[in-house]
């Protein structure tokens, strides 16, 4: 199951993957008020979906975006890889950055023929994932469901965003640039060429979920470190899943760190680490087989190095 050389993401489907992963962003507008703008930066936290290759924004009502954009359509958007749970903290004390997007653009309110049409498309994209979580396999399942009771998926969220449909504005948000920062900080810009916009998903929506249902769980954890083990040549103490995607997932794991001249306590040091699939996993329900079929292809390794396969 498991590609013999674990092949890199480009930075567009880096791009992708964080942008159809998360659906909360950081808004970055002008500040204005009737007197026109003030060359400051206003923020705040919005909800985003995509359709048709755009993003749209939900901004509620007394949000200040809605008047700052009147007087300066221009804006800018942050979007972070999704880490939930134990991930945060973790990163935090090794000083690593989420990776994240940072899209800059025009922000127009949308016209109100245009909002049903991109209401529809949500209602839509919640229903199949509603539907593929709903008949989930007992393997999918039993990982979605060890996530913490606040991991929540992006069909929760915004069914309730569009039961309090009144309290949101619509925005398009007209994509001006495109650029992936890595979690030291490197910044990389994408062509919009190759910026590409996410479709319908059904496995990055649950991508929070996923992760921290694997993490939450020492025998899943156990099964990363196998991986590590089986495919990196190394023996970590620990291993949390960083990141999910069609093509395979990143690991995160706690490795014995080489000290010239030997001698003395054993360092150990997080290091990340990829590993990547032979085909795509389509949905939740195929990356959780894959993952399945990985652990047992990787006991079997394992057994038979020993003797025992």
């Amino acid at each position: 199951m498991m590609k013999t050389r674990a092949a890199s993401l480009s930075f567009a489907e880096r791009c992708r993957n964080i942008l159809a992963a998360n659906w909360r962003a950081h808004l970055n507008t002008i500040k204005a008020d009737a007197k026109g703008s003030k060359d400051e930066i206003y923020t705040s936290k919005v909800h985003y979906a995509f359709h048709k290759g755009r993003p749209y924004l939900w901004i509620g009502e007394g949000d200040l975006h809605n008047m700052n954009t009147i007087i300066d359509e221009r804006g800018s958007l942050s979007i972070c890889t999704p880490i939930p749970g134990p991930l945060m903290g973790l990163l935090k004390s090794i000083r690593k950055l989420p990776a994240r997007v940072a899209l800059s653009g025009d922000v127009v309110r949308l016209k109100d023929k245009k909002v049903q049409a991109v209401v529809d498309s949500i209602k839509e994209s919640i229903l199949l994932e509603q539907k593929t979580a709903s008949q989930a396999s007992y393997t999918s399942s039993a990982v979605l469901s060890s996530a913490d009771i606040s991991c929540r998926s992006r069909s929760e969220i915004f069914q309730e965003i569009l039961n309090e449909s009144d309290s949101y504005n619509i925005y398009k948000f007209d994509i001006g640039s495109c650029t992936y920062i890595d979690g030291r900080g490197g910044i990389h810009d994408v062509e919009l060429d190759n910026f590409e916009a996410p479709t319908a998903d059904l496995l990055l929506p649950f991508s929070g979920k996923l992760i921290d249902g694997i993490n939450q769980s020492q025998t899943r954890r156990r099964a990363l470190m196998l991986f590590c083990f089986e495919y990196h040549n190394v023996s970590p103490r620990d291993a949390l899943m960083l990141s999910v995607d069609r093509k395979g997932f990143n690991v995160l794991a706690k490795v014995p760190e080489t000290v010239a001249g030997g001698g003395g306590a054993q360092q150990y040091q997080w290091k990340e680490f990829r590993f990547s699939f032979k085909e795509e996993a389509k949905d939740v329900e195929a990356f959780c087989q894959m993952l399945v079929e990985l652990e047992e292809e990787a006991l079997q390794h394992v057994n038979s190095y020993s003797g025992l396969g």
